[in-house]
């Protein structure tokens, strides 16, 4: 009786001092650098072998089998564990870019070869990223899991900076092999970590048993998530919220740059204070820990991080446009890290998995198809309208979250 009442109990340790919660981070932040340093080598070898339409081809075929398969990678995260999940994935990782790097050491990169590459790397992420965000419950406390979001915001950030120039440097020097070598053993640095990962034995064994076939524990997963006081209209702040963010600042960023005539340089600052407004919001997470009403507070966040989003096309110079993409950063990053930290206290154990693969699915997959829609529409009205109206696309997502009560007053675990 002893032992199991102290097994269960976790040990309420800061997440930053915390050697478990370190490991996975270490392992997050290879592997993510990984998937940077991967896509750069892929797009490389890709512009170099086949026309401008093959290289778009084998850039977008890996996103097919991501968006179709995410939810089934939730199923299965839930079914068997979100551990062994990752470190399976992410040996398979391994093993198919350092497969592809020997393979281009006898031979020239062929467009067929690299579509397989991404089509395989495409089935692995729908695996992935379901269970890496199913991992952070289970190795740390429930108090903690917003300074934990604020990390893995950090590793995110990073990998950005680090693992694009580091792919770079690859490809100068040894080519494409060179970098999908280089990819390759980052992903082997990250499992040695995984494998030493202490999973806490309440949350272990929540796992759920299969109780028929996958389709019924999908269909079970999205009923939870329908039900759920607070998941249903988590999952509507984050689907609106990432179409309305994902479109104009990615692509409809390029296209105001260009419209604006501010150049490269102008979009490098741009794109850099964004990211420092996001680097900010994750550190101030991954400090404080925890955030008062967090609820409220994602919402109120979300809301002036739109606002910022529709200011943004109508600013007159490069100085203010970095300002106030440091204000989207920081409004959109802190409420995206509260919204993933909710989500993951709200879940029951046994369907986290299912419920972390439906919002990276709208993140990941669902998202990015607003990119010809905002193209389009630039195309058509300008870059001014479109932002005003992916503004409007992400304040509904807020202003949703602030119509439902039981999501306007979610706190976090103390």
């Amino acid at each position: 009786m002893t032992v199991t009442a102290t097994a269960t109990k976790v040990p309420e340790r800061p997440a930053h001092r915390d050697g478990n919660v370190l490991r996975w981070l270490g392992a997050y932040t290879a592997s993510m650098i990984g998937d940077s340093v991967y896509y750069m080598a892929l797009a490389w070898a890709a512009a170099r072998t086949g026309s401008a339409t093959q290289t778009g081809l084998v850039l977008a075929v890996g996103s097919i089998p991501r968006a179709l398969l995410m939810l089934g990678g939730g199923v299965l995260a839930d079914r068997i564990g979100p551990r062994r999940v990752v470190i399976g994935s992410d040996a398979a990782r391994c093993l198919v870019v350092l497969g592809l790097a020997g393979a281009l050491l006898l031979t020239s990169p062929a467009v067929w070869m690299l579509i397989a590459v991404a089509l395989v790397f495409g089935v692995v992420d729908a695996l992935f990223l379901p269970a890496v965000g199913a991992l952070p419950p289970r190795i740390t406390a429930a108090g903690q899991l917003a300074r934990v979001q604020g990390l893995r915001g950090l590793a995110s950030r990073t990998a950005n900076v680090v693992g694009a120039p580091l792919g770079g440097i690859a490809v100068a020097f040894g080519g494409p092999r060179l970098a999908f070598a280089a990819a390759g053993v980052l992903f082997a640095v990250s499992l040695p970590l995984l494998l030493s990962l202490r999973i806490s034995p309440s949350t272990a064994q929540e796992t759920a048993e299969p109780s028929g076939t996958a389709w019924h524990d999908l269909t079970d997963g999205l009923r939870h998530i329908r039900r759920h006081p607070v998941l249903g209209p988590l999952m509507l702040v984050v689907a609106l919220s990432e179409l309305g963010f994902a479109g104009p600042l990615n692509l409809g960023l390029i296209l105001l740059v260009r419209e604006r005539g501010w150049g490269a340089s102008g979009m490098g600052w741009i794109v850099a204070a964004f990211g420092i407004g996001a680097g900010a919001s994750a550190l101030l997470l991954a400090v404080r820990g925890r955030v008062p009403r967090a609820g409220l507070a994602m919402c109120l966040t979300m809301l002036a991080g739109a606002v910022a989003i529709g200011v943004l096309a109508h600013v007159p110079s490069v100085g203010l446009a970095v300002t106030v993409a440091v204000c989207i950063g920081l409004f959109a990053g802190l409420g995206g890290s509260l919204c993933g930290a909710l989500i993951q206290t709200a879940a029951d154990p046994a369907y986290l998995g299912r419920v972390t693969s439906v919002s990276t699915l709208f993140t990941h997959a669902i998202a990015p198809l607003s990119y010809p829609v905002t193209g389009a529409a630039v195309a058509a009205w300008g870059t001014g309208p479109v932002f005003v109206a992916s503004a409007a696309v992400c304040a509904a997502g807020a202003t949703a979250g602030l119509a439902f009560t039981r999501l306007r007053r979610a706190e976090l675990p103390r």
